[in-house]
């Protein structure tokens, strides 16, 4: 019996970050807001507006589909624990990452670290800006 390439690539755990690679902006971006303290949506939506300087606006239907996606494949779960009730609205949902989502997001940075590299190696940071 023959086994291709095709065969061992599905044949990979889904356990393995590289799996996931290359993220998609917002699943990078969600990750990436998760990845130093739990949010809910909206504070998701608010820091990567303010981590790319409003380069990147994230609307409802993309941020929530994007953590439907990201709970359905374990990258990220909804977290029991909440802030104090008396400062925090009880229907809001916070989410966290799981071990898988840190390993996947960190393999992300990676990807893009070898990127700039690149860039850099091809003296595409020392052009004029335009």
């Amino acid at each position: 019996m023959d086994i291709s390439v095709a065969d061992i690539e599905a044949m990979r755990p889904p356990s393995d970050s590289e799996h996931f690679l290359p993220l998609t902006p917002a699943v990078f971006h969600i990750l990436l807001a998760l990845a130093d303290a739990e949010r809910h949506g909206y504070a998701i939506m608010e820091h990567v507006a303010e981590t790319t300087e409003g380069q990147i606006k994230m609307g409802p239907g993309t941020l929530y589909g994007t953590i439907k996606r990201l709970l359905g494949t374990g990258l990220i779960e909804e977290s029991d624990e909440r802030p104090d009730p008396n400062m925090d609205d009880e229907r809001r949902r916070y989410y966290r990452l799981t071990p898988l989502g840190q390993r996947v997001v960190q393999a992300e940075a990676r990807r893009y670290s070898k990127l700039v590299k690149l860039a850099r190696a091809g003296g595409l940071f020392d052009c004029p800006s335009t």
